[in-house]
């Protein structure tokens, strides 16, 4: 009789639930609203703005956040984020306070900071690069004001709940003002980004192996403005490493790369982007939702900050059949490399502070 019981019955096979993700980049608006006689931010969000920019992130609760222009509010921000997230050292803030500035030359002052910072849920493993600045920027007094700080990317080795390993990279890119691009004045802002995109292929090129990659923060670029369509992807495409997307290209419109920046812009292209990278053997991910939070991210019918926030959930469909033996390591051309506190690199430094391997050392 038990035997009749089980006539018929298909037996019950367990399946793997797929490893879900989810990560998120916003731009802060960090910067203070003002620097010695200068207005720099007026409109910023300022302490009690920031505060909010906190609370929605805790209430958000994403596995993985990259913040940029992570500047003078970063404890407001971070308070209400310690208990759930582990994160990256602060660089550091836009001030004078401790800092020796000749204020007879100005123009060639650099803050050494670079407002790039990570949060990561406390049960997720992250491992930082250290920080690189970009080799080219453009713009001190004028131009969206890009050589006053120490604008760059950093990477990170990230091990998933179940194993996987991806890297990720916090980027923030040289700006552009709306004046300069109307009069067709951006050539060298253009330009800058330009050279700042090779930079980061040649370091993503050089890192992939068989772990994904996901790209993400201010790029301040817009696919029918800047090359970045010819100069990055397609030339990571054509290498044979790899394929990579743009999640909300791929999911929010159509698979299809604008041409036109109003276009763009209509159809909800940001400055913001999240990029993926598919290695050509090992893990796999893909991207399931894309969200720009327009709606979350208002107080009294105006936004926290001048970005919203972009956020992407992924699942990993196929984990590396193989240990990647590969790691984590500095951009060989920066490695060891010392730069003075205004952000200029030196090859036989003097006395005094530096600089190097993205943490501040005396001499």
């Amino acid at each position: 009789m038990a035997a009749l019981l089980f006539c018929g019955i298909a037996p019950v096979v367990a399946q793997d639930t797929p490893e879900e993700f989810t990560v998120a980049s916003l731009n802060v608006d960090g910067l203070p609203k003002k620097l010695l006689v200068f207005k720099v931010n007026p409109d910023g969000p300022g302490d009690s703005g920031s505060a909010r920019i906190g609370k929605y992130l805790w209430q958000k609760g994403y596995d993985l956040m990259f913040l940029q222009e992570d500047f003078n509010f970063h404890s407001v921000i971070s308070v209400f984020l310690e208990d759930d997230y582990k994160m990256d050292e602060w660089s550091g803030d836009l001030g004078t306070e401790g800092r020796s500035i000749d204020y007879l030359h100005l123009q060639n002052h650099r803050f050494e900071c670079d407002g790039l910072m990570a949060c990561w849920k406390n049960d997720l493993m992250v491992t930082p690069a250290p920080r690189v600045p970009w080799q080219q920027n453009f713009g001190k007094f004028s131009h969206a004001l890009d050589e006053m700080v120490t604008k760059g990317f950093r990477r990170y080795e990230v091990t998933l709940r179940d194993g996987t390993r991806i890297l990720c990279y916090n980027v923030h890119m040289d700006a552009s003002d709306d004046w300069d691009e109307e009069s067709a004045n951006d050539i060298r802002d253009k330009a800058a980004r330009m050279a700042q995109l090779t930079q980061l292929r040649t370091d993503v090129m050089s890192q992939m192996g068989t772990r994904p990659v996901i790209i993400l923060g201010d790029l301040n670029c817009f696919y029918g403005r800047d090359a970045v369509k010819s100069g990055f992807i397609d030339a990571i495409n054509d290498s044979g490493l790899g394929t990579i997307a743009d999640v909300w290209v791929e999911l929010k419109n159509g698979g299809a790369y604008p041409t036109d920046k109003e276009q763009g812009a209509a159809a909800g292209e940001t400055l913001d982007k999240i990029l993926y990278i598919n290695p050509a053997t090992g893990a796999q991910i893909k991207p399931v939702a894309f969200t720009l939070d327009v709606a979350d991210y208002t107080y009294a019918n105006a936004p926290l900050g001048d970005h919203y926030p972009i956020s992407a959930t992924f699942q990993v469909t196929s984990k590396a059949t193989a240990i990647d033996a590969s790691t984590v390591s500095p951009q060989p051309s920066t490695l060891n490399q010392y730069y003075n506190l205004k952000g200029q690199r030196t090859s036989s430094p003097q006395e005094g502070i530096y600089i190097i391997n993205g943490k501040k050392v005396r001499k």
